[in-house]
């Protein structure tokens, strides 16, 4: 229930915030087509990731890591393309251009598609994840008429309710908000997304090794990959500005108005104000609850199994195959030339192949694995591997780790490890 809860509001809350806040700066603005056109866009958006979410659970076309790295390339793109619209950066070279220069009407166009885009392409990144979490709610053999189906089924629909409520609220803020100010913050909302979508790009990029692995660059990108969260805060922070303004300009005393029914009017809508400010801070003050202290609950507990024992022989290590061909998770520990303890699992996939790989990845850093009922998760985002793929690189798989089977062992070479000694530093 509760694991099911906090992925909800992770995944979502951010794309809620800057939705809401795109969509109050189009009722200020004003415009039938922009908000028809933005509406087109999350539809689009919505329904193309249901789509993705179908291949996903019942097809193997659709790779999950090349295929979010080109909707957050666009998804950025956009978003820097909506900040310049927003302040009217780019309107008079776009009108120089001939093309655009002999159809005014698209020129004026673009500002409204480019934030269409983006609602989509942000819809497009997180749902697809959302819409799978009931597929997982029954495990193999379980049914789903049982008391654990429907708590996954609550903490799911919980947290769908936080993050909706806690959008519609932030949004009903924004409309009664100060233009320019809510153009500032969705600016700065923007921006801190922008800051969150390249750091993932270029943690997929040095993953797959498309761009060379500088260290200092990929100590900045574990360090912000594992703080994560710190960019939900701020976007979480600057949307809570909204309704702590509109909140102090509704403490002093309200207009009279004309006649008694204005002021009647004036007071109603001072008192729907707060209510929905009230709603943005405990729905927020709920979601940062959920991501930190029920998630530590939810998580304590969870230890690495101490290390199993092996023989090193020279250069190689040597472990028995009759110790690792029981399908269980095993973990080993090399302690390298410089007293690294260089920490390393191995599983039994098949009849025929074992998975082996540091107990860390190029995304989470080693923070390690763990088995729980046959399944081997992240100890860091709780993400369940594909046994199938351990062994090979790519998305939160352990690190590869070559190895050779002979006279009944399984033999590492020393090397190996020495070489990935700096990842436990």
């Amino acid at each position: 229930m509760l694991r099911y809860l906090i992925q909800v509001i992770e995944n979502l809350s951010g794309t809620g915030i800057l939705t809401a806040l795109l969509w109050a700066v189009l009722d200020r603005e004003g415009g039938e087509n922009r908000k028809r056109t933005a509406l087109r866009g999350c539809a689009a958006g919505a329904g193309a990731a249901l789509v993705i979410a179908v291949l996903r659970r019942t097809t193997a076309l659709i790779h999950r890591g090349f295929f979010n790295t080109w909707i957050l390339f666009f998804a950025l793109l956009s978003g820097i393309l909506s900040v310049l619209f927003l302040w009217g950066i780019p309107q008079k070279p776009l009108g120089k251009i001939p093309f655009l220069k002999k159809r005014p009407s698209l020129a004026e166009a673009l500002p409204g598609w480019t934030r269409a885009f983006l609602m989509a392409a942000l819809l497009l990144y997180a749902l697809p994840a959302v819409f799978l979490y009931p597929a997982e709610f029954a495990l193999a053999g379980e049914s789903i008429v049982s008391t654990d189906f429907l708590f996954k089924l609550i903490g799911f629909t919980l947290g769908l309710l936080v993050v909706t409520l806690s959008a519609l609220a932030l949004y009903k803020t924004g409309r009664e908000t100060d233009p320019r100010l809510l153009k500032v913050l969705l600016t700065i909302a923007l921006l801190v997304n922008i800051c969150n979508q390249a750091i993932v790009i270029v943690q997929f990029l040095l993953a797959r090794r498309i761009i060379p692995m500088i260290r200092w660059i990929f100590r900045i990108i574990i360090a912000a990959v594992n703080n994560n969260i710190v960019f939900l805060y701020l976007l979480m922070g600057t949307g809570f500005l909204l309704p702590l303004i509109l909140f102090a300009g509704g403490l002093g005393r309200p207009p009279a108005g004309k006649n008694p029914a204005e002021g009647r009017k004036i007071r109603a809508g001072l008192r729907a104000n707060r209510r929905w400010c009230f709603t943005v801070a405990l729905g927020f003050a709920f979601s940062v609850l959920a991501v930190t202290v029920i998630r530590d609950y939810t998580g304590r507990g969870v230890e690495l199994s101490p290390a199993e024992p092996m023989t090193v022989a020279g250069d190689e290590i040597l472990i028995p195959v009759s110790q690792v061909e029981d399908g269980h998770l095993h973990r080993f520990v090399y302690t390298a030339s410089d007293s690294t303890g260089v920490r390393f699992i191995v599983i039994k996939k098949n009849a025929a192949a074992y998975g082996v790989g540091l107990d860390a990845c190029d995304i989470c850093g080693p923070t390690g694995y763990y088995e729980r009922k046959n399944e081997v998760i992240c100890r860091l985002c709780d993400v369940v591997m594909n046994i199938s793929t351990i062994g090979f690189k790519g998305g939160c798989n352990p690190v590869p780790l070559a190895y050779t089977l002979r006279s009944g062992s399984m033999v590492i070479e020393t090397a190996n490890l020495e070489n990935e000694k700096t990842r436990f530093h």
